[in-house]
C-alpha cells in the first residue's frame, strides 16, 4: 500500500448528456437522455436533471419516457464524445505517463512516476487544477475526481461528491471510509453475491471485513471469496496499467418489429459482419473468435461462438462463420436483436490460411423477392434513422449548423444552434430537401465497438 494518495480516478459527469447540453444551448439545465430512442431502446446516460425523475443508465427508454416524458431523447453522437474524451485523456497524460482509461469518460492516473514526493496537499492541488483544466479545455464539461492510496478507494471516492466533486482520502483512513458503505461498492459484488453475503449477515463493508476468508470462500467460491476478503479490508495493490488490451469489436441492432424470415436474418447478419470487419481493418486488427448474439421475441438472449486456428480480418471468413452460427441458433418466434462480434484480437494476420476452407453453406436460405424487399426496407429504415435521428448534427445551406429535433412522415424538424450560439430557432423541412444534409462526422448506430 502507498504512503500517499497518488492514485487518481477521474469520472466525467453524465458524460454523453453533458456533451449534448454543451453543444445544444437550448437543452442546458433541462432533462436530457441519450441512448436508444425507439420503443426498445436503452438509456446510455441521463443528465442530472433527468436523474431527479428516477431515470438511470441501462433503464429501458420506455420506462424513462414514463418517468420523464418532457426530457429530450437523443441518439448518441460518438464522434463528439470521442473528441471530448481525447482532450481529457491527453490532459491526464500531461500529469503522468501512467494513465489507464476504463472507458471514454473515466480513467485511473498514477501520479507517482512524475511526482514521487507528492503529499496530500500537492495531490489535492493537482486534482483541483485537473478539474479546472478539463472544464476549460472541453468547453465546460465537469469531472469528479477521487484520490487515494489504491484504485479501489480512488474510484469509490470519485463517486462521493458528484457532480464536479473532489475527494482525497488520507492514508490510513481507507477502512474507516468504506466501513459503513453497502457491500455493493466492492467491485464484483452484484445482486447474486449480495444475496449470498446477506445470508452470512453481511450488509456493509465492515460486516464483510469481519468475516473470515474461509467463510467467504465457502459461500462465494475460492477466487472471488479471497479477493472480496482483501478488498473489504481496503487492501488493494493493483497497479495502474497504461495500456489496456483491446478485447473485442462488436456491432448489434435492436429491431422495431420481431424478424422471422430466415433469409432476412442471414442478410442482416452478413451486413453486420461486414461492419465489424471494416472496423477491424481500420484498427489494423484481426481476430480468432466470431460470436453471434440473438435476443428472441421472449427476451431470452443466446450467444454462440466459433474459433479459428489463427486470426483473420477476412470479411468472407467472418461472414461464413456468422452464417453457420445463425443456422445453429433458435430463431423461431422472431428475433428482436442481433449482434456480431470478433474477439481474440491480434495485430497480425496469416494470409490465405482459410482460402477454400470456409465457403458459404449450400443450404443457406435464398432471399425471396419479399425478403429482399424487407431487407432493403430495413437497411433503408436504419439509414434514414441514422441520418436524421434525434440529436444528429445537420447543416442547412441557408440557416447553417443545427441538430435534429425530430423526424417522421417525410419531414425533419431542426433547431439551429451550436455550442457557441444562444438557443436557436426551430424549422421544419422535407426529408429530402437538397439544402439539408448531415453535419459533422458520419453518424453510425453501431452499439458496441472496439473495447
Amino acid at each position: 500500500m502507498r504512503a500517499a494518495p497518488t492514485v487518481l480516478h477521474l469520472d466525467l459527469d453524465a458524460f454523453f448528456a453533458s456533451v449534448e447540453q454543451r453543444d445544444k444551448p437550448s437543452l442546458r439545465g433541462k432533462p436530457v437522455i441519450v441512448g436508444g430512442v425507439g420503443g426498445r431502446g436503452v438509456v446510455a446516460t441521463a443528465s442530472y436533471e433527468a436523474r431527479a425523475f428516477g431515470v438511470r443508465s441501462a433503464m429501458s427508454t420506455a420506462e424513462a419516457r414514463s418517468r420523464c416524458p418532457h426530457a429530450a431523447y437523443l441518439s448518441p453522437r460518438f464522434a463528439a464524445y470521442q473528441q471530448a474524451s481525447d482532450i481529457v485523456m491527453n490532459q491526464l497524460r500531461r500529469l503522468s505517463p501512467l494513465v489507464e482509461p476504463l472507458s471514454l469518460d473515466e480513467a485511473f492516473v498514477d501520479l507517482s512516476p512524475a511526482h514521487p514526493a507528492a503529499g496530500i496537499d500537492e495531490v489535492t492541488a493537482m486534482a483541483r487544477q485537473l478539474r479546472d483544466d478539463v472544464r476549460r479545455l472541453t468547453g465546460g464539461l465537469s469531472a469528479s475526481v477521487g484520490a487515494a492510496t489504491s484504485k479501489l478507494v480512488a474510484k469509490i471516492a470519485s463517486d462521493l461528491d458528484k457532480p464536479d466533486g473532489l475527494v482525497v482520502v488520507p492514508p490510513g483512513t481507507e477502512s474507516e471510509l468504506l466501513a459503513p458503505m453497502s457491500v455493493r461498492v466492492i467491485p464484483g459484488v452484484g445482486p447474486a453475491t449480495q444475496a449470498r453475503l446477506h445470508r452470512l449477515g453481511a450488509h456493509t463493508v465492515a460486516d464483510v471485513a469481519a468475516l473470515t476468508t474461509a467463510e467467504l470462500v465457502r459461500e462465494i467460491g475460492r477466487a472471488h471469496g479471497a479477493e472480496l476478503a482483501t478488498l473489504a479490508r481496503a487492501q488493494d495493490d493493483r497497479r495502474v496499467v497504461s495500456e489496456r488490451e483491446t478485447k473485442s469489436v462488436s456491432v448489434e441492432d435492436t429491431f422495431e418489429t420481431d424478424l422471422t424470415d430466415p433469409a432476412l436474418l442471414h442478410a442482416i447478419t452478413q451486413q453486420m459482419a461486414g461492419r465489424v470487419v471494416e472496423r477491424l481493418q481500420r484498427a489494423r486488427l484481426s481476430g480468432r473468435t466470431v460470436t453471434l448474439k440473438v435476443r428472441r421475441h421472449d427476451f431470452t438472449t443466446h450467444t454462440r461462438a466459433a474459433s479459428l486456428p489463427a486470426p483473420t480480418d477476412s470479411v468472407r471468413v467472418v461472414c461464413s462463420l456468422v452464417q453457420r452460427l445463425l443456422d445453429e441458433a433458435d430463431t423461431t418466434g422472431g428475433v428482436r436483436l442481433l449482434g456480431v462480434g470478433v474477439s481474440g484480437l491480434a495485430d497480425w494476420i496469416q494470409d490465405d490460411l482459410f482460402d477454400g476452407s470456409l465457403t458459404p453453406a449450400e443450404n443457406a436460405p435464398v432471399m425471396t423477392a419479399e425478403a429482399e424487399g424487407a431487407f432493403t426496407a430495413t437497411l433503408d429504415q436504419h439509414t434514414r434513422r441514422d441520418r436524421y435521428a434525434p440529436g444528429t448534427d445537420v447543416e442547412h445551406t441557408e440557416h447553417g449548423p443545427g441538430w435534429v429535433w425530430g423526424a417522421g412522415r417525410g419531414r425533419v424538424t431542426v433547431r439551429f444552434e451550436s455550442a457557441d450560439t444562444p438557443p436557436g430557432p426551430v424549422r421544419t423541412f422535407a426529408l429530402e430537401d437538397p439544402a439539408l444534409r448531415p453535419g459533422g462526422e458520419a453518424h453510425r448506430r453501431d452499439v458496441g465497438g472496439v473495447g
